[in-house]
């Protein structure tokens, strides 16, 4: 295998995410689980978060696929950068629901019993 191949698969590859992220991002919900077992509710994402976020990553596959020989290059770099920026912007509190801790509750039993006085 040559080695200006390996442009070409990863473009592929990554044009695969962009096209499954903008198709999760159009296509309807279906609800998995029937009944909610959390305390509070999950943050909703952002549709048109989503779908910016996988038109950036298929600029940048674009730009991958390109390779050196076309014009185009480093503008659709510059704007799979941009589009993928502003989706994570629109979705950035769903992002933070997902990696965040859990509940401050949750806290007391990492410290410890309380003593009753």
């Amino acid at each position: 295998m040559r080695l200006e191949i390996f442009p070409l698969i990863l473009g592929v590859l990554i044009g695969l995410i962009g096209i499954g992220l903008v198709f999760d991002a159009w296509a309807p919900d279906t609800d998995v689980v029937a009944n909610e077992r959390r305390r509070r509710p999950r943050r909703e994402r952002d549709r048109a978060g989503e779908a910016l976020v996988g038109l950036g990553i298929l600029a940048i596959a674009a730009a991958f696929l390109g390779r050196d020989t076309w014009r185009y290059n480093t503008l659709a770099v510059i704007a799979g950068s941009v589009l993928l920026l502003w989706g994570v912007k629109r979705n950035s509190s769903y992002i933070r629901g997902i990696f965040a801790r859990g509940d401050v509750r949750h806290a007391k039993f990492i410290e410890g019993p309380r003593r009753i006085r």
